[in-house]
């Protein structure tokens, strides 16, 4: 098998690695955009939010076909009404344990291992249960990594 070099850029030109070198690189991309808050109240880190056609987001629901597009979840600590705020799409977001139980409802952050829902039940909550009733809307949103990192991967909803 013949050996291969990877390809830098160096003061702006492709060259092959030299010998002796090597790559020593994080590889991550995590999508973050700016939108501005059109709920009347505060939106708090965690929290998943949907584009609500206006240019601005409000609180996600798997209750209706509305409210299911989930864009991302808040990554600015809060984001107060009118005001806009950073929303990640994918990757893996870090919050507290106590900020994540107020996404969540419950005690103690993240269950790490778990798969997370959209709440069909409360706008703008997670939950380890996935919807059951028809007329609901299963929405993953991610899987807990840790109590306080969660691997953002949204998938599309699937009307029950």
């Amino acid at each position: 098998m013949a050996l291969r070099k990877p390809l830098v850029i160096v003061n702006g030109r492709i060259r092959q690695i030299a010998a002796g070198d090597t790559v020593d690189a994080q590889i991550s991309e995590v999508d973050v955009v700016n939108q501005q808050n059109n709920n009347i109240a505060s939106i708090v880190i965690g929290a998943p939010v949907y584009n609500d056609g206006a240019g601005t987001v409000d609180l996600a629901q798997a209750d209706a076909a509305a409210t299911v597009e989930v864009l991302g979840l808040v990554k600015s600590a809060s984001i107060v009404a009118a005001a806009s705020g950073a929303i990640q799409t994918d990757g893996i977001l870090v919050a507290t344990t106590a900020q994540w139980d107020t996404i969540t409802g419950d005690v103690g952050g993240l269950v790490a291992g778990s798969v997370y829902y959209l709440d069909p039940d409360t706008a703008g909550l997670l939950t380890v249960t996935a919807p059951s009733a028809v007329g609901d809307f299963v929405v993953r949103i991610g899987k807990a990594v840790s109590t306080t990192e969660m691997e953002i991967t949204i998938l599309q909803p699937i009307e029950l």
